[in-house]
């Protein structure tokens, strides 16, 4: 039955979800009306706060672009690429593939959610390419599906942010250790049961006819069409081929990277994106490959360039009309103090569809949420991780998070958003549960 209704949900969305531009677009336009409805005010105003705010995440949106390119020209290094189809190749049935790419995706992003980005649809993509047994638009589900459980894991950002002295909460809620929030038992509880649950419930939901095997994008060149041409050598040619200068250079980076997580214990974006560029650079060897394999990875970064902004548009509207505090109120004002986290995590997954980011939704959600939970004598640290399994439960339908891995594999949203809606239902009905009885 499950198989059936996934099948008609797929194809229903196939046929009326449009571009994730659109949606973004679209979502713009949805925020505007609510907000001016919410709260009366100026037009021009929410135009304004829209304005100032569209460039704010400009320097995530470039994190997120070098996180992709290095990390796809990291896998494209030979010994890396033949470790990545030795691996795919054990996946030799349907169902090994989809278990698979979501166990290693799932691993990914309990580690970091930047490194998972990149893990999972690489991975996806050479699974596919050897199992035509697979349907590639699960398959990519199932790289995906995994942003549900990361507020679970080492880079919960929500989690992360209430450990650090000086967050801007501090004077309400203190600081609350990783050992109350991503290491309290009862996040640990609902991460396995979803680790063990989400990937059964995605066997069920696997076509048994009409499957889509995975086709390379247009974009993909094989490496025989590459140009062989001999070219002259000189002192010019001779410095762009020589490995020395990226073996330098990717080494000084590596050490750098060790240094500095050593020292701080931290796996940001920044550091992220120094390894995987260092790393390509000591392997690629020649400067010449890396920018060749530069060039080739950044033809699939397009819609993260420009739909980025016009989220980072949506939340400054958000914040400014008093919709987000309108919607969050109405929330609190239902629930009593063994009810909360159960509407604190409801809220969460709503404010997430519409602003897309774990830091800018606690900015806007924890102010609120935090002081009413105390009124009611709720662990600040439960209504933190509350508002992140809200965050990343809707991940699974908002298209935002799912741009990057959609760019590697060369998917549109459409192809695997019926199989992610019911994986989100899934987790939404299971997370719900837990959430009341293990906090």
């Amino acid at each position: 039955m499950l198989n059936a209704i996934s099948d008609k949900l797929s194809k229903w969305i196939n046929r009326y979800l449009p571009d994730a531009f659109v949606i973004a677009v679209l979502m713009t336009l949805l925020v505007f009306i609510l907000g001016y409805i919410s709260t009366p005010k100026n037009p021009l105003d929410l135009i304004r706060s829209y304005g100032d705010g569209f460039w704010v995440y400009l320097a995530f949106t470039m994190q997120m672009v070098l996180l992709l390119m290095t990390g796809m020209v990291l896998a494209s290094v030979p010994f890396i690429r033949k470790g990545l189809e030795a691996l795919s190749a054990r996946a030799n049935t349907a169902n090994k593939a989809y278990l698979l790419t979501f166990l290693i995706s799932a691993a990914a992003y309990y580690i970091n959610w930047g490194l998972a980005v990149v893990v999972g649809a690489i991975v996806a993509r050479e699974v596919g390419k050897r199992n035509k047994q697979a349907h590639f638009p699960l398959l990519v589900a199932c790289a995906y599906a995994p942003t549900a459980l990361y507020t679970a894991g080492l880079s919960s950002s929500i989690g992360l942010t209430v450990a650090t002295k000086g967050h801007f909460l501090e004077d309400i809620m203190g600081i609350i250790p990783t050992s109350e929030t991503i290491f309290h038992s009862g996040t640990i509880v609902i991460f396995l049961v979803l680790l063990i649950t989400m990937p059964l419930f995605i066997l069920l939901m696997a076509p048994k006819q009409n499957i889509i095997p995975y086709s390379p994008p247009a974009r993909e060149k094989s490496n025989q069409e590459k140009s062989s041409e001999i070219e002259e050598s000189t002192p010019a040619i001779y410095l762009e081929k020589t490995k020395v200068l990226g073996i330098l250079i990717g080494l000084i980076g590596i050490i750098f990277v060790i240094v500095k997580f050593l020292n701080e214990k931290d796996l940001n974006l920044d550091i992220i994106n120094m390894f995987f560029l260092s790393l390509g650079l000591l392997f690629h060897g020649s400067l010449w490959n890396y920018g060749e394999a530069f060039k080739e990875a950044a033809k699939s970064i397009s819609p993260i360039i420009l739909q980025f902004p016009f989220y980072a548009g949506i939340i400054a509207v958000l914040g400014s009309s008093g919709l987000a505090e309108n919607i969050i109120q109405a929330m609190v004002s239902i629930s009593n103090k063994e009810t909360f986290a159960v509407f604190t995590y409801w809220t969460a997954g709503l404010v997430n569809m519409l602003a897309p980011s774990g830091g800018g939704q606690w900015a806007l959600q924890g102010p609120l949420q935090i002081p009413a939970g105390l009124d009611l004598g709720v662990n600040p640290a439960i209504v933190a991780m509350s508002v992140g399994w809200g965050d990343a439960w809707t991940n699974l339908i908002q298209p935002f998070w799912a741009l990057p891995i959609l760019s590697i594999v060369g998917l549109h949203i459409r192809h695997i958003m019926g199989y992610c809606f019911l994986l989100c239902i899934w987790v939404g009905v299971v997370t719900t549960i837990l959430l009341y009885f293990v906090y």
